[in-house]
């Protein structure tokens, strides 16, 4: 040690001993310290459980005017009719086996979807050849409906799984990939330039800079397909299904049994958050880096 070193050494001043006989300063400078480190933890508690009571305090309120509706007249059931119905179609096992039946169709569709569009995407933003080749068969399958294509898919695919799953599939796969394109397009160029700079490849690029900045909006265009996936699910079980939530809804229709569809409305709609809930639990994990509000 310099001799600099020793005198700054000793003009420091000597540090307040810890233990039951610290000074008043040292006790009162550690429940600082304490106390600015609870802060923030108190203050996330606080940020985690006010959205939570804000939901409670919607669907409670998006009951009432429900209730208050069928209450004044209009034609519709009330929510204790409602579970009068979910309790008996839960009982005799018809709400457990259409609610598998829509969801293994709406899972199976959904990720052939997004396995299908992320690649698609990834190559349209990535090589302008492809891009040209591709997109406008994307645009021109993005103006018709999903729905629209049920005739053509049971003409060419008969009447089973397979042409509801081709439907929810398409209704997925036009949502998500033009997210992915849009997310490697919008990919600041200055990353790629400096990774360019630093002598990476095309591959460590792609892997290393276009991969993770593209992923808030893959993640975001496979919410929008899930939400697709659902919306074309009940006229997908228009196609001579058995079972299945639409299926349900659409043969109580012909009885004007009210309650059954409003349960079948409610099934899916429960399905479909939980669903998202996953997606956005998984957004949020992989864009840890992302500044959220």
């Amino acid at each position: 040690m310099s001799v600099l070193d020793k005198r700054s050494a000793d003009q420091r001043p000597p540090r307040p001993e810890q233990g039951p006989g610290a000074p008043p300063e040292a006790e009162a400078a550690d429940s600082t310290a304490d106390a600015a480190k609870s802060a923030p933890e108190r203050s996330r508690s606080r940020r985690r459980g006010l959205p939570l009571a804000l939901n409670a305090v919607s669907v409670a309120l998006g009951i009432a005017i429900w209730w208050a509706l069928a209450a004044a007249g209009f034609k519709l059931p009330t929510p204790p009719e409602v579970v009068d119905r979910a309790s008996t179609l839960i009982s005799d096992g018809t709400l457990a086996d259409d609610a598998l039946a829509s969801l293994t169709r709406v899972l199976i569709g959904f990720a052939l979807g997004t396995a299908v569009a992320v690649p698609v995407g990834f190559l349209m933003g990535w090589y302008g050849i492809l891009r040209g080749l591709i997109e406008p068969w994307i645009q021109f399958f993005r103006t018709i409906p999903p729905l629209a294509i049920i005739p053509l898919a049971v003409v060419a695919m008969g009447i089973d799984e397979t042409p509801k799953i081709f439907v929810i599939f398409l209704a997925a796969f036009l949502a998500c990939v033009i997210s992915t394109f849009q997310g490697v397009v919008n990919v600041d160029r200055t990353l790629i330039n400096a990774a360019r700079v630093l002598g990476a490849g095309d591959a460590t690029i792609f892997a290393r800079v276009v991969v993770p900045a593209s992923t808030p909006f893959i993640l975001v265009g496979m919410r929008v397909g899930l939400g697709s996936a659902w919306a074309t699910l009940v006229a997908a079980e228009l196609i001579a299904a058995q079972e299945g939530l639409g299926y349900r809804m659409q043969n109580a229709q012909l009885y004007y049994d009210l309650p059954t569809i409003f349960v079948g409305l409610i099934s899916i709609g429960i399905l479909g958050l939980l669903m998202d809930r996953v997606l956005l639990l998984a957004e949020r994990r992989l864009t840890r880096w992302q500044e959220r509000r």
